[in-house]
């Protein structure tokens, strides 16, 4: 599997949020670098977890449009009539 990652321009916002949060949570200014590490961190340790957490979503999704093909295919099938 790859690495999770963010794209470049995402880290501006994500950055802001973060140096909002500790501030106002925490009462700890932090600097672009400190929020970047720290956004980082989060990426790597919890990403791969939300990844897969969304992989068993949408393979639900897939199993169920599955199970509703095949419905909607056995019921335009054709009775073979038996000799």
């Amino acid at each position: 599997m790859s690495e999770i990652t963010l794209p470049d321009d995402e880290y501006d916002p994500l950055i802001a949020k973060v140096k909002q949060y500790f501030l106002s949570e925490l009462d700890r200014e932090l600097g672009q670098f400190e929020a970047r590490f720290v956004i980082d961190f989060f990426v790597a340790e919890l990403g791969p977890r939300i990844y897969n957490s969304a992989l068993v979503d949408a393979r639900a999704v897939v199993e169920t449009r599955a199970e509703l093909i095949s419905e909607a295919i056995n019921e335009i099938e054709k009775d073979i009539p038996r000799s």
